[in-house]
């Protein structure tokens, strides 16, 4: 019982979890900021065959890491690793043909803290990822802040997601509101009424 995974939920978990239960074989998808590429991959397990994952980094030590495990783990084929800002997404997908869309804001795991999400290509990615999503679409952000870094954009974002219409979008925000030291704060977005 004391390693029981449901003991502890964890950020990551809570949004795999609505990933799971939002994304179909088939679906188009992105992971707007891809890491060391484990949401990629899971998303990539989610799409199938005939799904895609498109996942986006600025930095060239995620991509590697990305696609090595994507390669590693027989995903390769089904999803594309670009080295660029989520910001401009826009120009790798059509509006309205993505089912979701993941973010985790912050810095690399494992990388330089020095080199982390800005508040205003974050807000514009989210802006440009709400046009692509399909209707009946979701977008999951993860915040990630503390140490001397995340506390603006964290603000930022807190302040820009209320300002959503809506009547095209619902924000849930789900903040661990008794755990110390900066929790991650998952939020879900859903595109529709």
């Amino acid at each position: 019982m004391k390693n029981d995974p449901r003991r502890h939920f964890s950020a990551l978990q809570i949004i795999h979890h609505v990933l799971e239960l939002h994304v179909q074989p088939g679906d188009k998808c992105i992971d707007a900021t891809a890491g060391r590429g484990k949401d990629t991959l899971f998303l990539s397990q989610l799409v199938g065959e005939t799904g895609h994952v498109t996942a986006f980094d600025i930095q060239q030590a995620a991509v590697d890491s990305t696609r090595t495990l994507l390669a590693e783990n027989g995903m390769a084929e089904r999803t594309s690793v670009i080295l660029d800002s989520h910001a401009n997404m826009a120009a790798y997908a059509e509006e309205g043909e993505i089912a979701a869309i993941t973010f985790n804001f912050g810095w690399l795991p494992g990388g330089d803290h020095n080199v982390f999400t800005k508040p205003d290509s974050s807000i514009r990615a989210i802006e440009e990822g709400l046009r692509l999503l399909k209707e009946d679409g979701i977008m999951t952000l993860i915040l990630y802040y503390g140490r001397e870094t995340g506390f603006a954009e964290r603000d930022a974002l807190l302040d820009f997601l209320p300002t959503l219409d809506s009547d095209r979008y619902t924000v849930v925000e789900m903040p661990f509101v008794n755990r110390q030291n900066c929790p991650p704060i998952p939020i879900v977005i859903f595109k529709g009424r």
